[in-house]
């Protein structure tokens, strides 16, 4: 790794060129979100071209040279772009979603600290293989691209040699979680702990669903608190624990099945809402949780299940769990061969642009703030 450190430049110059990149970036997420609508949009596709060029640049003027030669690249691959040389894809997007996330985070670490860290060999092996992407190799393109991607986010890689976290690393992450974000009676704490201790086994059965409920707990619980807490802490940790809790009852062979379910499958898939829920039916105190349970596939508009509820009879906290356990099966890898791991921007970029009517805009909103902040860390 290398460390750059920024000529003497004045403070204002600098805050300046903050204001404007994150202008650019913000102008340019929503100009994704609008080309994976109308990916052909010429207007949109210059528009995405503007916003790098204008970001290059400023960093140009300014002398911010590691970030030049990735952003030149970008540029090179959009400029084929809006002259209809090459075809828009969403691994595009997420290419331009990652670059312009790293340069952000380079100018931050600038302006804040006088200095940022960053891999001039991974800058350089980027950029060569962005410039291999052009109109005489179309079929490639989509190759070419995914390992530009995974050049800036190799926690993509669904390859066995990523390997997960360990259990007992796991475990540890899981309980400071829920220590930090739940002031509770020891007999609670320890039922949260019995229900987390009983979906390990659950998780095991499949090689899609390790980890994942720690995942939701510890986001679910993060995104109740930034919104001051409406959801009860507990009843929302052990509904995320739980929610899934009946997958395990269902066959692997359709768990697992590549092709579409039929009608009959579809319905024994939908039936874990109540094989879940009924863990929770004999405790009283975990009432708001076994609601959560059963309602976290219900939507707004009434096109959900189990019970076809609508916006005003689903509870808070099963509309927040919707959001969140989509976000974690776009962002995770799954049987369907169709299915491709989002890196976590584009996830919550497509999430956003579900028709009205499957989330809560109240909670889309706190997901978004909270998003927000984890991902420019």
């Amino acid at each position: 790794m290398q460390i750059f450190r920024h000529e003497d430049i004045e403070a204002d110059v600098l805050e300046d060129l903050l204001e404007e990149i994150n202008e650019l970036y913000e102008a340019s997420e929503q100009i994704l979100i609008e080309l994976e609508l109308a990916p052909a949009d010429k207007e949109l596709q210059r528009a995405l071209f503007r916003s790098v060029h204008t970001i290059k640049g400023d960093l140009g003027l300014v002398n911010f040279s590691p970030m030049i030669p990735i952003l030149q690249g970008v540029e090179d691959l959009l400029d084929y772009l809006r002259n209809s040389q090459i075809t828009y894809t969403s691994t595009m997007s997420d290419l331009v979603l990652l670059t312009m996330d790293r340069v952000k985070i380079f100018v931050e670490g600038c302006i804040k600290q006088g200095q940022a860290e960053y891999d001039a060999e991974l800058h350089q092996l980027l950029a060569k293989q962005i410039s291999r992407i052009t109109p005489q190799n179309i079929a490639e393109h989509e190759q070419l691209l995914a390992e530009s991607v995974l050049l800036l986010d190799p926690s993509l890689d669904a390859t066995p040699e990523h390997q997960p976290k360990s259990v007992k690393q796991q475990e540890k992450d899981a309980l400071h979680v829920l220590d930090k974000h739940l002031s509770i009676e020891p007999q609670q704490q320890a039922d949260i702990h019995f229900f987390r201790e009983l979906m390990v086994p659950v998780e095991k059965r499949s090689k899609y669903w390790q980890g994942r409920c720690d995942r939701i707990a510890k986001l679910a619980l993060f995104i109740n608190r930034l919104a001051d807490s409406p959801i009860d802490a507990k009843q929302l940790a052990v509904a995320c624990y739980v929610h899934d809790f009946g997958m395990a009852f269902i066959p692997m062979d359709i768990l697992h099945k590549i092709d579409p379910l039929n009608e009959q499958e579809f319905n024994l898939m939908r039936s874990h809402v109540f094989k879940s829920s009924k863990l929770l039916e004999h405790l009283n105190e975990w009432n708001e949780a076994r609601k959560i349970v059963m309602q976290h596939h219900e939507r707004l508009d009434g096109s959900g299940y189990p019970m076809g509820l609508k916006e005003k009879d689903i509870c808070e906290g099963a509309k927040l769990l919707a959001i969140i356990d989509t976000f974690d099966a776009l962002t995770h890898t799954r049987a369907h061969e169709t299915h491709r791991i989002r890196p976590k921007k584009r996830a919550v970029i497509e999430i956003n642009k579900v028709p009205e009517g499957q989330f809560c805009p109240k909670w889309m909103k706190f997901f978004n703030q909270t998003m927000s902040k984890l991902l420019s860390r």
